[in-house]
Parts: structure tokens; C-alpha cells; sequence
């Protein structure tokens, strides 16, 4: 039926919402809408409409923005069971929004109409990563804050950190030659971190149990070059990642052997049977 279709139907609805009226409804006669949004969260429906009737809705969340050359910087301070959120305004608009939570599912929204530069947050938890955003609008009607509102700063906070509860994956040892190898990995994943990863720390031995002084690498590092090996001789190395709270568990030891020429592959981490 789309030769039939008079308009289109499009809610905006920020996320989360604490207003009680409904999203704000635009009519279009076009497929095409330019949004001015903060970077809060957003669900966008779109319905078609006809003589007969209105369509199904189709729900678009529009995606994360990076939080790029922002006006200010806000600052988080845990204090007992709450969290404090600071910062310099560069002006008093009529009214600051703070969003905060763990994700677009999981968001408190606060509005804030007096002069301040601080708040106090509550409903943390232990080793979850958060996001908080603040931003200013001068338009202070729940329903007008979309196109209205602007962001002043985002940051990230942990209420409480763990140590990661894994380490790195994907472990491999390439390029190995006499006195060389060359170890790469792929990063914790963000939701097993558990807080802020600073670090990655490698440790490696020789076959007759000689520990190598470990190695402690930035958290942007995912390959480190291992020198001052001895040649004709079989390593197991080690990787495990670190938070301010502490180190976590050691990935398995991944073993290689350092050729006596040239270069060779790594051993595969197998044990085979013999028969006795």
C-alpha cells in the first residue's frame, strides 16, 4: 500500500523520560528529519499513515555519540553510598539534566532547576561501569527538552572496582627466532574489567622453571616483542590484566620454542598419549 500513504508519524522520546506527557509527535510529509539532540539516549518511531489507518511502528535507537570536544568537564566523587557529580558551568542556564546508569536500559534522569554546580547520585552498584552525563537546556518543559538541550559533559565512573575477572584472550607467540618472540592478544573485554584496566603484565619461564622478570605494559598495548631469549629452548608465557583494585587471574600458559636457526612456528598446546 505504499502508493497510498498521505504522511509519516514520527515520536521522539528521550531515554530516560520522567515526564509524564507523551513523546513529542512530528508529521511529515517526507522520508527525511534533520534531529538537534543531546547526547542522551533516544528512541525514534515511525509510522506511516493512510485513508485506512496508521502503521505498525518501526523503533529506531539512535546510537551512542562519542563524546568529542564537549564545552566542560564534570568530575564524580564517591561519598558513602552515593556518588557526588561536580562541575564548572559556563553559564546558568535555567536548568541542568543528569543522566546516569549503565546504559540506555538501565538510565535515572534528575532535572535540576536551581544555580549549582554539584549533585548528589544514589542507586550505585559494585563493579558496574556507569555513564553520566550532564546537560543544560534553557527550555525546562519536560515535553521541550528535545531540540533544546545541550551537553556539557559526559564521564565514566566505577562506584566500587574489582580486579578483571579474566584475562586477555586469544593468546599467540609469532615471529619467533633465536632470541625473539613476538606475543599478541586481544583486550579484556570492557564487562570483564570490573574497573578501570591500567594495565597489562606478562610473565614468562624457561623449561627449567627460570622466571623472567615480568614485563608491565600501558592498556593500549595488545603485542609485546620478548628479547634476550636463549635459543633452542621451550617458554610458556603468561598475560594478565590490572585495575587499580589489583591483578587478575593469569590467561593458560601458552608455551613456544626458540629455534637453535632461523625461525620456526609456535608449539600447538596439545598433550599426546604415549603407550606405556
Amino acid at each position: 500500500q505504499c502508493e497510498n500513504i498521505l504522511g509519516y508519524f514520527v515520536n521522539v522520546e528521550r531515554i530516560p523520560n520522567s515526564c509524564s506527557d507523551s513523546p513529542n509527535r512530528i508529521f511529515l510529509k517526507n522520508r527525511k528529519i534533520l534531529l538537534n539532540l543531546s547526547m542522551a539516549y533516544y528512541r525514534v518511531n515511525i509510522s506511516a499513515y493512510n485513508e485506512a489507518g496508521e502503521s505498525p511502528q518501526a523503533v529506531y535507537i539512535v546510537p551512542e555519540f562519542s563524546a568529542t570536544d564537549l564545552p566542560g568537564q564534570i568530575h564524580v566523587k564517591r561519598q558513602g553510598t552515593n556518588a557526588v557529580v561536580t562541575w564548572t558551568p559556563e553559564y546558568n542556564p535555567r536548568c541542568f539534566v543528569i543522566d546516569w546508569g549503565t546504559g540506555k536500559e538501565d538510565m535515572h534522569m534528575k532535572i535540576i532547576t536551581t544555580a549549582t554546580g554539584n549533585f548528589t547520585l544514589d542507586s550505585f552498584q559494585p563493579y558496574k561501569l556507569y555513564k553520566i552525563m550532564v546537560h543544560t537546556s534553557d527550555v525546562c518543559q519536560c515535553e521541550s527538552f528535545i531540540g533544546h538541550e545541550k551537553t556539557f559533559g559526559v564521564t565514566r565512573f566505577y562506584f566500587v572496582e574489582g580486579v578483571p575477572r579474566t584475562g586477555p584472550t586469544n593468546v599467540t607467540v609469532l615471529n619467533i627466532t633465536k632470541h625473539s618472540a613476538l606475543v599478541k592478544w586481544n583486550e579484556i573485554a570492557a564487562e570483564d574489567c570490573l574497573g578501570f584496566l591500567r594495565g597489562y603484565r606478562i610473565s614468562y619461564t624457561d623449561s627449567s622453571r627460570k622466571k623472567s622478570p615480568t614485563v608491565t605494559l600501558n592498556s593500549s598495548t595488545t603485542s609485546y616483542l620478548l628479547t634476550g631469549l636463549k635459543e633452542k629452548t621451550v617458554y610458556r608465557v603468561q598475560i594478565s590484566g590490572f585495575t587499580d583494585a589489583g591483578e587478575g587471574p593469569l590467561t593458560l600458559s601458552q608455551p613456544f620454542s626458540t629455534p637453535k636457526y632461523g625461525t620456526v612456528e609456535p608449539l600447538c598446546n596439545c598433550i599426546t598419549q604415549h603407550e606405556s
